[in-house]
């Protein structure tokens, strides 16, 4: 292993005079408790840009440690972004219940998007805000060691691995949901891939996945689309997340897109020119796809009425925080003279750029076409996207442009590493490892990681790792599995002491209470919590944290082992049996006898709960598990996916860590 200097913040001159200009008890409801007292403080450090803020309990209920929220995205409020967050969804309630502050710091930014010239300032930061955290508990709860263990997800792992493995500040880390040095901007590009020449059999996929289907996701594709999705499953994207492309969300390429073409601005006149990339294929889907044409605007429609934005954004999650950089154009809309024609239209990611008039040089991005006009989405580089809208003018010209949107979403097949300890880019060399398709000057996914957290992954952490993924993420599951065994080829047989790893299985990219698929997808909260006691437990005494999951990698692929025995981690595992099949056919009127078997690894504590979703309407209220069958009547013809949700405990009736996983069933009506 190659010895590198780490930062030691307490050594740093800019970060020797911490200022604190808020110091006050105030009050957290702890779910499902009383509430609880404890002492807020919000400060900076002097002649910076930093700010902080510490959430501390009682003394006579703090355990010494503090756990430090690391956002995907620099901000002006991250510091306080937590505060406003109730329920399930709390972690400061959560981290004051157990015995912990909670600690954040908006890392140096005053905007919504950081663009530091040095990105090091990320995890220095976030050294000297958790070595400042601890003399200031020392101080106010007497002398003690205080230990301190970072943590964040997508964005937020990336700056969590970059302070584990350069500064010293922090006794252990957990990144969840993270990606690799080749992450971006290939996770979202190979979703844009899927996601349009996919669009028309995506539910296809999906009901071949679930219980009664075929089980092989190819069946009934074209030739084309068997190809997209051998793709980007090669890539990493597991199938089950082709339900994501029933929506119109490309999470973070908006805001990335513009990075790409300053990096490479040649890129976007080489993919429809130059052979060997997608667009220059004559009548290939590409071209097919394309949308370029010139309007004029007719009318505007601009609501006054629009919400302001609050004074403190609170986004600040792993599916939600980049949404910060963009600007949203309310409820305008804007009628023009000529629309795109066809019965195939694909309008994802159709640029409206204003050719003329007192907006003219800006770009908005268009979310639909209603009626004669064209409705504005979520545009990124605009400051203001209402006061855009509302300076055009009758007869300004417009282009309505996709280009840069389907040249982009194949950017990772001309992004080939050498580094072959990345198996997705095999499928893009030939027999004697070369690139089969033209390639870029340089990989940018490097710098893409360095500038977003201040250093590329290099397994040298200082003190104790817990990894933990979701298998219906759709940046790529495998990542996780790849930072593990770099970790351990640096340091060989100390690692098994060093790092554990847990996949989630139907847990998503977002670390929210609510998931926006309840009845597919389960949110992996409490995974992360209990993940973050543990974690402590590992540190302060010792305690072995479970056995960690146990999975095979498989063409870009994780497949967790059958069985809690085998599969280990934390997350209970269910099975639901209608009829002891998991589809059955019956007729209308007829009852169904269900039944769900459990299982639970040494990490998943006890049953605490169990809730019903027979006809996909929405879970009951839960019960206590007496029993695990149950009967339900079908009355209607139609078909319908039984569903049913599990959670186990570690701590039997703590809020904060519920282990859910859920399972599915088809029930076939007929007349």
């Amino acid at each position: 292993m190659k010895t590198k200097a780490i930062y030691h913040a307490r050594d740093d001159e800019v970060y020797r005079h911490p200022i604190i200009d808020a110091d006050e008890w105030q009050t957290r409801q702890i779910l499902g408790k009383n509430p609880q007292k404890y002492r807020f403080l919000h400060g900076y450090f002097e002649n910076t840009k930093v700010k902080f803020s510490i959430c501390a309990p009682e003394i006579d209920v703090f355990a010494f440690r503090f756990y430090q929220h690391i956002s995907p995205f620099p901000g002006p409020d991250e510091e306080l972004a937590a505060l406003p967050k109730t329920g399930e969804d709390d972690f400061i309630a959560f981290a004051i219940s157990h015995g912990a502050a909670y600690v954040e710091c908006n890392m140096g930014s005053d905007a919504i998007f950081s663009s530091a010239e040095d990105s090091s300032i990320f995890y220095r930061s976030n050294a000297a805000v958790a070595e400042f955290a601890r003399d200031k508990l020392q101080e106010l709860y007497g002398e003690h060691r205080i230990y301190g263990y970072c943590f964040g997800g997508s964005g937020g792992g990336y700056k969590t691995m970059s302070c584990i493995e350069n500064t010293s500040a922090f006794d252990g880390a957990l990144p969840f949901v993270i990606g690799s040095p080749v992450s971006l901007p290939n996770c979202l590009t190979t979703a844009a891939h899927g996601a349009r020449l996919l669009r028309h059999c995506w539910d296809k996929i999906i009901d071949s996945l679930e219980p009664g289907g075929c089980g092989d996701p190819y069946q009934a594709l074209n030739a084309e689309e068997a190809d997209a999705l051998r793709e980007i499953t090669g890539m990493g994207f597991p199938p089950r997340c082709c339900l994501f492309f029933g929506s119109d969300d490309d999470g973070a390429l908006p805001v990335l897109t513009p990075t790409v073409h300053h990096l490479d601005p040649d890129y976007f006149t080489d993919y429809w020119k130059s052979p060997g990339y997608l667009g220059a294929v004559e009548n290939g889907s590409a071209q097919r796809d394309r949308i370029c044409i010139k309007t004029k605007v007719k009318n505007i429609y601009v609501n006054d009425a629009d919400s302001q934005p609050v004074s403190v954004d609170t986004r600040n999650g792993t599916d939600d925080a980049w949404q910060k950089m963009m600007s949203s154009g309310g409820e305008a809309s804007v009628e023009v003279d000529v629309l795109p024609e066809g019965d195939d239209l694909f309008l994802r990611g159709v640029d409206i750029h204003i050719l003329s008039g007192d907006a003219r040089g800006k770009k908005i991005r268009l979310k639909e076409i209603r009626e004669e006009r064209l409705i504005p989405g979520s545009s990124f580089g605009a400051d203001d996207m209402g006061s855009v809208i509302a300076s055009l003018q009758p007869g300004d010209e417009l282009l309505l442009d996709n280009s840069d949107y389907i040249a982009i979403a194949s950017y990772h097949r001309h992004q080939v590493t050498e580094d072959r300890s990345f198996p997705c880019f095999e499928q893009y060399r030939d027999e004697n490892g070369t690139p089969v398709y033209p390639q870029r000057s340089s990989v940018i996914s490097f710098g893409f990681t360095a500038g977003g957290c201040g250093s590329v992954q290099d397994g040298q952490i200082q003190g104790k790792v817990i990894i933990m993924n979701s298998l219906m993420d759709g940046d790529f599951p495998w990542q996780a599995d790849w930072y593990k065994r770099l970790i351990e080829r640096v340091h060989g047989d100390k690692a098994k002491d060093m790092v554990r790893l847990y996949y989630n299985d139907n847990a998503p990219h977002g670390d929210a209470a609510e998931t926006g698929y309840e009845d597919r997808i389960v949110s992996y909260l409490g995974m992360l919590r209990q993940g973050l006691l543990d974690l402590a437990a590992w540190v302060e005494q010792g305690t072995e944290p479970a056995k960690e999951s146990q999975y095979d990698l498989i063409d870009s692929q994780v497949v967790l082992r059958d069985g809690a025995a085998d599969r280990g981690g934390l997350q209970p595992i269910v099975k639901l049996m209608a009829a002891e099949t998991d589809c059955v056919r019956i007729r209308a009127g007829e009852k169904v006898d269900f039944s769900i078997v459990v299982e639970l690894p040494d990490g998943a504590g006890t049953l605490e709960r169990v809730e019903w979703n027979p006809y996909g309407l929405g879970f009951s209220d839960g019960e206590t598990p007496c029993g695990l069958t149950r009967s339900f009547v079908y009355k209607k013809p139609g078909t319908y996916f039984a569903s049913v949700r599990i959670q186990s405990n570690r701590q039997p009736g703590d809020a904060y860590t519920r282990l859910r996983n859920l399972a599915r069933a088809r029930i076939i009506v007929e007349e």
